[in-house]
C-alpha cells in the first residue's frame, strides 16, 4: 500500500465506526506516535458506571500494527497476533494512550525479520486517566515477517 493510502486511511479512521462508536479518537504525532483518547459516554460505560473494558481494550488495538505497517513499507506483512489487557483502577472520565515506536526498535524488527524470516515483537502501553494514574496495561503481540518475493 503506497504512502498516500495509509496517510488517507489514517486521516479517515476516526471515522471507522467500532472506532467511533466507543468515541474513540486518535491523533496522529509523528509518524512512530499515536495519542488516543477516549471520553466516558453512555455508550462506553457499563453498568457500574465506569469505562467498558471492551472499549479500552477497542482503544488500544490497532495503532501498533498501524504504525509498523507505515514504517516497514511494502515488502513486509504485519498482523496482529495475541493481546492482553488488565486492569489495574476503574476508567472515569478521559482515558489516554500514547503509542510510540522508538526508531531503533523499527530497524531492530526489520533487521529480525530479515534475518529470521519473521519476527514476533512484543509491545506495551497504559491507557491514563486525566490524573496520569494507569488505568490498564496493556500488552500487544504482533507478527512481522518479508513478504516473499515473486
Amino acid at each position: 500500500m503506497n504512502s498516500f493510502w495509509l496517510r488517507l486511511r489514517e486521516r479517515f479512521i476516526n471515522i471507522y465506526p467500532p472506532l467511533l462508536g466507543a468515541g474513540i479518537r486518535a491523533r496522529q504525532i509523528d509518524e512512530r506516535t499515536t495519542f488516543v483518547e477516549m471520553n466516558l459516554t453512555s455508550f462506553n460505560r457499563n453498568l457500574v458506571g465506569v469505562h467498558f473494558g471492551g472499549s479500552l481494550y477497542a482503544m488500544c488495538d490497532p495503532w501498533y500494527m498501524l504504525i509498523l505497517i507505515r514504517l516497514l513499507g511494502n515488502e513486509y506483512i504485519v498482523w496482529d497476533k495475541a493481546a492482553s489487557i488488565k486492569f489495574v483502577s476503574p476508567g472515569r472520565g478521559k482515558v489516554t494512550a500514547t503509542f510510540n515506536i522508538p526508531q531503533e526498535r523499527i530497524d531492530q524488527i526489520r533487521a529480525d525479520a530479515d534475518r529470521d524470516g519473521k519476527t514476533e515483537p512484543t509491545f506495551l502501553v497504559d491507557v491514563l486517566d486525566e490524573q496520569r494514574q494507569v488505568i490498564a496495561h496493556v500488552e500487544k503481540l504482533l507478527y512481522v515477517r518479508k513478504k516473499n518475493k515473486r
